[in-house]
């Protein structure tokens, strides 16, 4: 698990891979469970070049990112490719929980996406289903980096491993 945290780090934090071109297609999802507000924090670390290819999939021309008009594509990329549910109670299915997008934000050759997930009732227990970017890259990888109860999880989806259950 630490060394997953580290490889993230050094993947989107050191200076030789800055710039439009980089060796890796990854991205960080942190997720923050936060039961005083009843809902799970996320922010969303993704390579700017990737997100506007995959906004631009079948658009005939080119995402901006930096044009308002990227918004509304960027949230409802989001919508679907990141999908949380929750056990709704003892031998009952998953309870699809609403992730409603916060904004996002511009970071050297990166943007960060925000969002929040208010919970119906507690929980220690999440399923995430992470799909960021699989369509568009086969070798990308998706690091969650979750935190919540006084527990850190950490989890690496890839193509053939959407879904992890974070226990708290």
């Amino acid at each position: 698990m630490r060394h997953l945290t580290l490889f993230s780090l050094l993947l989107l934090g050191l200076p030789g891979v800055a710039g439009t071109r980089h060796a890796y297609h990854t991205s960080i999802l942190e997720l923050k469970l936060n039961p005083q507000q009843q809902q799970v924090e996320l922010a969303l670390k993704i390579f700017t070049d990737d997100f506007s290819r995959a906004l631009s999939q079948g658009r005939p021309k080119a995402v901006d990112l930096q044009q308002p008009s990227s918004l509304p594509l960027a949230e409802l990329y989001l919508h679907q490719h990141l999908k949380l549910s929750i056990p709704a109670g003892p031998h009952q299915p998953r309870l699809p929980l609403d992730v409603q997008f916060v904004g996002l934000q511009a970071e050297k050759d990166a943007y960060w996406l925000y969002a929040k997930v208010p919970l119906p009732h507690p929980t220690k227990e999440i399923l995430i289903n992470q799909g960021m970017l699989l369509e568009v890259f086969s070798d990308q990888m998706n690091i969650v980096n979750a935190e919540g109860n006084g527990k850190k999880i950490s989890a690496l989806l890839r193509n053939g491993h959407e879904e992890e259950v974070l226990n708290f």
